[in-house]
């Protein structure tokens, strides 16, 4: 039997913190399916990218890390904003899976009490490696926010014109 590992974030945008961390899976499990959560929304300030372009973000990122995608699954998931039936929502959008790895203390629990085992991440500078913060630094126009991605992601959020369409939405959010 394969042992398949599940993690969910929302990826919004990926960063060096989220490969570091697929990485340390990969030494524990054969494979790993990565969830990306909140898959319906983008163009808001908290989720400003698409499903689609978090899938492209990650997927590039992983072959740049020369990470084994064969034994990576990604599968954006919806929301159900309804707790009991969210562990349910992830079993039927993704294969099989045995271990549950979060630090986040609501997936925690309902993968937990759904009776998976579940295992924390070791953060990896995580004062510095958020997408909150990434956000912020896009924001601001500090360029120091390419560094904490890998360079594809980079590439592929000004070929997006991600940036703009950042700062588009939080003058939106303004008005």
């Amino acid at each position: 039997m394969t042992t398949r590992g599940l993690y969910v974030g929302r990826f919004q945008p990926f960063h060096l913190g989220h490969v570091e961390s697929i990485k340390k899976i990969l030494q524990e499990v054969e494979e790993l399916v990565i969830v990306i959560g909140s898959a319906q929304y983008s163009h808001d300030m908290t989720n400003p990218f698409t499903a689609g372009e978090r899938l492209v973000m990650i997927h590039n990122s992983l072959q740049e890390a020369k990470v084994d995608s064969s034994r990576i699954w990604i599968v954006p998931v919806p929301d159900v904003h309804l707790h009991m039936m969210w562990v349910s929502e992830v079993e039927g959008y993704t294969p099989k899976f045995h271990i549950v790895y979060s630090n986040e203390p609501l997936t925690r629990r309902l993968f937990m009490e759904a009776g998976y085992q579940v295992k924390s991440l070791p953060y990896y500078e995580r004062q510095t490696y958020t997408s909150t913060a990434i956000r912020e630094k896009m924001l601001q126009k500090d360029d120091s926010w390419k560094k904490l991605v890998p360079k594809s992601v980079e590439k592929f959020i000004i070929e997006i014109d991600g940036i703009n369409r950042l700062r588009d939405l939080n003058q939106s959010d303004k008005n």
